[in-house]
């Protein structure tokens, strides 16, 4: 493989990173400087009208800024919908009630264009009630001693760039070591491995059989589970674990990292590990796992620490207590940086009013004491990042964000593995940042499932201008009306055996791709070549596949969540029919439930376990909220049949948290949570397909809402959304939709629709 192509790949990636971090910057600035405060709220960016309900250091010496809903200015102290959610940039602010403009900054891409009366400042979503929102504030924070917290405030939802520079920055360093010379500058600790090698098509990866039988530490696992551990413990250089919906995909990345942390014929010594995931919910339920591990009878329990902004932690005291800050808190260093943190705190509640006598300070005297609390803070830090590498010296597992693991704690730290969870949900050049820490790459996900979320999909003009290889243009992939290609266009594009202009660079030898049967440790044959991305969609997952072929993966075949019949067109259409129901979970129903009623009546409701309320004729369509980027869809026909079974479900004995709502659109969530919210409050789970990725419910309901007669269906038309919103059903699975409309979308919509004809219990959609 030469230098050039890998160049020409990484040029690609970096182009259009940074026309993602354009669009989103773009996209929310647009917002923000165009809309009132009231559409900000109405729109989930903000909440208005806020008071200081308290101010304290928590974790890391972040300050904790606690706003609510005073009584005083709203008749309801509840806030209403809104995306705000632990870990997301906010800006706290003066509250206003104008839509005046203010001028577009040019200075900053860090935040949207807003309208500040009086300085603001930016912190971390650290907690998030029906009425209250926390939010973290980071102790260096450059701000905070120039903002005078008013008296009614708003909180703003920002855009987060630091993950972008993380991300280019680890593309650049990327090409530096592929093109290295002796010149060419390397940062010191990223150096061209075996490893990058092997992911760039420059090595051939290799696998090596175990000569021993493996003595696994979990006794539940099943074949499949065990031939996955096998097959990572085998891979010398990546290995990537398929886990569809309910096989315990978690569950055995726990037993591979019980397996590497310990002594056995392979490891001589326990190996240690860095274990990222594409969101922090991820990396917290391993994590969660880790800690209820059992002390192993010879050894101790594992060393584990989690990396990353408290406020972005699982708000749980055993998994707040493994971060790294915390563990740096008990240290017998940071024992003696506790007074100077209680001065601190004191210092900050007598400059927000909240100290003795409830004065505020002023003037020079207000800058003195603000020294003094920069002061402070800068002793703390100090002892801090001491403390820190002590605490990561002694952890044999850290658990990190893909991103975070590029932040200053792990900077000069060395794995022996790195193990990513959810890759198929985080883009390939955010999994690049952890990867140069370690010699081994096990990737664990579901292709079949949701991708990145990608604000900005190139333009046909784009594909050819921006191909430096001549390898992305001519693609036959067709572009819709707004000139881009749907995400399953354009990985069907990839993956369809054309040779994107490749077919002369087939006789390559050495480090090239096989492109028929390849074997992991063969080197000889006709290669693909590394080809540049057409879309961010396309993960190192996908693409290690495309290349590798099946060798390069093991799949779990034993789903444990599902109903037989519930997973049955998932696994003949998603998974070749290779993924088998458990018996465990074969028949399981509603009607099994502890809590079901056993009256008569709702036995009919209770058994079936597919539910189908077709609407095609009945006129109920779908209509259009906003405009422009920002505009969604919902269908209040549908809403109130949503409203309905929930009734009767609940009626049935079936409790709100065992019920999740889904549907693909946030107008429709809005729609259905100003119905249900009230009746059901916040145990009754409604989102988005994106939102309840990697959830699981008793009984789920699918609104569907499209319903036209131009018959067209938008992204539904990705077979990957619908597939992730059936499989988040257990026992029971509701489909409301028009079939009339659906069936138009693609093939796969047309299937789907007629196995729910043959398999499900058609209900009348028809409204009294």
């Amino acid at each position: 493989m030469s230098t050039e192509r890998v160049s020409s790949f990484i040029d690609r990636h970096l182009f259009l990173l940074s026309r993602e971090r354009n669009a989103e910057v773009e996209r929310t600035s647009l917002v923000f400087s165009n809309c009132s405060p009231k559409l900000l709220e109405k729109k989930g960016l903000a909440l208005n009208g806020l008071g200081i309900a308290g101010i304290r250091v928590g974790l890391g010496n972040k300050t904790l800024v606690e706003l609510e809903r005073p009584a005083a200015y709203h008749t309801i102290t509840i806030f209403p919908p809104h995306t705000l959610r632990p870990g997301d940039l906010a800006s706290i602010e003066e509250n206003v009630v104008s839509n005046a403009r203010s001028k577009k900054s040019t200075k900053s891409t860090r935040t949207p264009v807003r309208e500040k009366l009086k300085p603001a400042v930016d912190g971390v979503i650290y907690k998030v009630s029906d009425s209250r929102i926390t939010v973290a504030i980071g102790s260096s924070h450059s701000d905070l001693s120039d903002f005078e917290f008013p008296e009614r405030c708003r909180v703003l939802k920002l855009v987060n760039s630091i993950t972008y520079d993380r991300m280019e920055n680890a593309l650049k360093q990327l090409k530096k070591i592929v093109v290295s010379t002796p010149q060419s500058g390397v940062v010191e600790g990223f150096g061209r491995s075996r490893l990058v090698e092997v992911l760039l098509g420059m090595t051939t990866p290799l696998r090596v059989a175990l000569t021993y039988n493996i003595s696994f530490l979990d006794d539940s696992l099943n074949d499949s589970q065990k031939a996955a551990v096998r097959f990572a413990l085998e891979s010398v250089d990546v290995a990537c674990i398929h886990g569809p919906p309910g096989t315990g995909k978690t569950h055995t990345l726990i037993e591979i990292i019980r397996q590497l942390t310990s002594i056995t014929p392979v490891n001589p010594r326990p190996l240690r590990l860095l274990v990222c995931g594409a969101s922090n919910l991820s990396v917290d339920n391993i994590l969660e796992r880790l800690l209820a591990l059992p002390i192993p009878s010879q050894g101790t329990k594992l060393n584990v620490t989690r990396i990353g902004h408290p406020a972005r932690v699982i708000p749980h005291q055993d998994a707040l207590n493994a971060t790294l800050e915390a563990q740096a808190e008990r240290s017998d260093e940071a024992a003696l940086a506790k007074d100077v943190k209680n001065e601190i705190e004191t210092a900050l509640s007598v400059l927000s009013g909240k100290g003795k006598g409830g004065k505020v300070l002023r003037g020079p005297e207000r800058k003195r004491k603000w020294e003094e609390v920069h002061g402070l803070r800068k002793e703390y830090r100090r002892r801090e990042r001491n403390v820190g590498k002590a605490v990561l010296r002694e952890s044999q597992v850290v658990l990190a964000t893909c991103h975070s693991s590029g932040g200053h704690q792990l900077r000069a730290e060395e794995f022996d593995v790195v193990i990513i969870d959810e890759a198929t949900q985080a883009l390939e050049a955010v999994c690049w940042v952890p990867i140069f820490k370690a010699k081994k790459l096990i990737l664990a996900g579901d292709p079949k499932q949701l991708p990145p979320t990608v604000h900005s999909w190139p333009q046909s003009k784009d594909i050819a201008s921006s191909s430096h290889s001549g390898t992305v243009s001519g693609t036959g992939v067709q572009m819709n009306s707004s000139g881009t290609a749907s995400a399953a266009e354009q990985l069907e594009g990839l993956n369809g055996g054309g040779d994107d202009g490749n077919e002369s660079d087939s006789t390559e030898t050495e480090g090239s791709y096989a492109s028929d049967a390849p074997g992991l440790t063969s080197s000889r044959g006709r290669y693909r070549v590394l080809t540049p991305p057409r879309t961010l969609e396309l993960t190192m997952f996908e693409r290690l596949e495309i290349m590798y072929g099946s060798e390069i993966k093991c799949m779990l075949t034993v789903q444990y969540r599902m109903h037989t019949k519930i997973a049955e067109f998932p696994s003949k259409v998603m998974y070749n029919s290779k993924l088998i129901t458990h018996p465990s979970v074969a028949s399981h129903l509603l009607l099994h439930l502890p809590n079901a009623a056993t009256t008569s009546d709702v036995q009919d409701i209770l058994e079936n376990p597919i539910v189908f309320f077709d609407t095609a004729g009945c006129e109920y369509f779908e209509r259009l909220e906003g405009d422009g980027d920002e505009s969604s869809r919902c269908n209040e026909n549908e809403a109130t049949i949503v409203y309905n079974w929930v009734a009767t479900l609940v009626a049935a004995g079936i409790t709100p948290s065992q019920i999740g709502i889904i549907t693909p659109y946030q107008a429709q969530v809005a729609l259905l949570s100003s119905l249900l919210r009230s009746c059901y409050g916040s145990e009754l789970e409604i989102g988005t397909v994106d939102g309840m990725q990697g959830r699981e419910k008793e009984a789920v309901i699918i609104s569907l809402v499209r319903s036209n007669d131009k018959r067209e269906v938008g992204f539904l038309k990705d077979e990957r959304r619908l597939n992730v919103a059936m499989t988040r059903a257990r026992r029971h699975l509701c489909v409301i939709g028009d079939s009339s409309t659906v069936q138009h979308g693609s093939k796969y919509l047309k299937d789907w629709l007629l196995w729910l004809e043959e398999n499900a219990d058609i209900l009348s959609a028809e409204l009294d």
